[in-house]
């Protein structure tokens, strides 16, 4: 994958997607994101097999980054409800 697609993607991600508690959640949000990205990286001219040659399915990867941000959430909240 080129350069210029691995730092649209890196950045995509970092300002999309975001915390989210429920597994069906991640999952809706994951499909909606995944369409998004697919669009604007055709927007600024990176085709979506690019993306996908390099990370496989991006809604995938979507779903796992959420699920991770939820569960740094999660740690985060610990400390908090036990104080």
């Amino acid at each position: 994958m080129s350069e210029h697609a691995i730092e649209f993607l890196r950045g995509w991600i970092g300002e999309k997607v975001h915390c989210q508690s429920s597994e069906a959640r991640i999952e809706k949000q994951a499909e909606t994101l995944a369409r998004e990205c697919a669009a604007k990286a055709a927007e600024v001219g990176i085709p979506l097999e690019d993306i996908q040659e390099e990370v496989g399915d991006i809604q995938e990867l979507i779903a796992s980054r959420l699920e991770e941000a939820a569960e740094a959430d999660e740690q985060q909240q610990a400390p908090k409800a036990a104080e």
